[in-house]
């Protein structure tokens, strides 16, 4: 009796493999940004090597967003419908074979076409993330979860940018690429061996997937796929709550793609740093994202324990990056290498803070269209990633000071602070009306 008591106890225990998924999307979003920062690491070298100015290396940087933020949405609606499993494994086996090729590039249109490739590759990464945090998590796990892995974005670059730069100082700009795209490919085939979708893993058990569900996850949301149309996107972009994280979003990320494109040669020109000090000291504040990510994830799961509002929980380290991140203006004000870094370590630090809004889709999207819902998110974010390069260029070009720039990106986070105060209101998830409800045919399956 004992040994069947034992036996059955065992049984019912549950698995823990959404903590496997969630160290794999962690991994896969530091290749991620690896991958997109890696230019900006080689720019001071690379502009001299291929005679680019200012402007020409802007619109370097700003091809990946083109495509990133075009493909968004298609991407999000390719999420929904064929699983985050193969199209989010296919882009990250694409994207890391053309950023080995950029290792190859004589020119700037050359440049221009092979990030614009690694864009659309990376386009189903952030809203696979939110997809699969959402059909893993319960809600009260959920605040932590997308904290660790929207932190290895920072993570990532953190720990990587020394080596590129040892990478660039003693092999060339090109082996930062070719280190960078193997690296995404071997973990390609780590993704496709243990990434699967709750109700299909082989690995979890019926015990793991009723408490994902009884918390609020969404467990068995890959069952019936729905038709997706363009009214599910009407219905999200005419919704108040969602405008609003849209355009915050796009203001939050004002200061990510500073750091991911200028903020090396903002190093190197304005404070005349080294190459190797600048490896060093602009890991300094990805290490800050990094801390600041974890401590808006548990600081926002730590508010729902305690028994506050979902909405409470969620905006309160949102707001509070957004408003201490704008304090990235007061480098216009010292000349001191070492106030500038603990100015831009604390800025990203609140950064890191506010990227508890990628929780908000989980949230607040319906959950039949959490891909979808994502796309859109991703791409009013990274809008930013097409206009903030370019405009930095125009800046320095004419006036040969990042200064205005510094000025620019602080007042946009103000704006992004004043949507969570007054555009969005109460955290609750969106319902899809019945005649947004129709199921997908089944695919017709061909016997071997």
């Amino acid at each position: 009796m004992n040994a069947l008591t034992q036996d059955s106890k065992t049984v019912t225990k549950k698995t823990n493999v959404r903590y496997l998924i969630l160290s794999i999307l962690f991994i896969t979003t530091a290749i991620n940004y690896i991958d997109r920062s890696a230019l900006s690491v080689v720019a001071p070298v690379m502009t001299k090597d291929l005679h680019l100015d200012a402007v020409s290396i802007g619109i370097a940087f700003s091809a990946f967003n083109w495509a990133y933020a075009f493909m968004q949405i298609p991407g999000g609606w390719m999420l929904d419908r064929f699983g985050a499993r193969i199209v989010y494994g296919i882009g990250l086996i694409i994207w890391s074979l053309f950023t080995f090729f950029q290792g190859w590039v004589d020119g700037l249109v050359m440049l221009f076409v092979l990030r614009f490739i690694v864009g659309i590759a990376e386009a189903p990464s952030f809203p696979g993330n939110s997809r699969l945090t959402a059909m893993w998590f319960p809600q009260h796990e959920r605040g932590k979860a997308v904290s660790i892995y929207n932190s290895a974005q920072y993570f990532g670059v953190a720990l990587f940018t020394p080596v590129m730069a040892w990478l660039l100082q003693t092999h060339g700009w090109q082996m930062v690429f070719y280190v960078a795209g193997v690296a995404g490919i071997v973990v390609g085939l780590f993704w496709f061996k243990f990434v699967q979708e709750p109700n299909k893993h082989p690995r979890a058990n019926q015990a793991e997937i009723d408490y994902i569900n009884a918390g609020g996850g969404l467990a068995n949301t890959g069952d019936k796929p729905i038709k997706i149309r363009w009214a599910h996107a009407k219905l999200l972009l005419t919704n108040r709550q969602m405008i609003g994280i849209y355009i915050a979003q796009f203001c939050l990320n004002t200061m990510l793609w500073f750091f991911l494109t200028w903020f090396p040669t903002y190093l190197v020109q304005e404070k005349h740093m080294s190459m190797l000090k600048v490896g060093f000291m602009a890991s300094l504040p990805y290490a800050g994202a990094f801390i600041g990510g974890l401590v808006g994830g548990y600081l926002s799961d730590f508010l729902l324990k305690r028994g506050k509002s979902l909405t409470t929980a969620r905006k309160t380290p949102i707001i509070i990056g957004f408003l201490l991140s704008s304090i990235i203006v007061l480098a216009n004000y010292t000349s001191s290498a070492a106030l500038i870094m603990l100015i831009m370590s604390v800025a990203f630090f609140a950064k890191g803070m506010a990227g508890a809004t990628w929780t908000l889709v989980g949230d607040m999207s319906p959950k039949e269209i959490i891909g979808l819902s994502g796309g859109i998110f991703n791409t009013s974010g990274n809008i930013a990633g097409i206009v903030v390069p370019i405009i930095v260029g125009y800046i320095l070009s004419a006036t040969h000071s990042f200064n205005a720039a510094l000025f620019f990106i602080g007042g946009v986070l103000l704006v992004g602070a004043l949507c969570y105060i007054f555009v969005v209101n109460k955290i609750e998830r969106i319902e899809l009306p019945p005649e947004l409800k129709e199921e997908e045919q089944p695919l017709l399956k061909v016997q071997a």
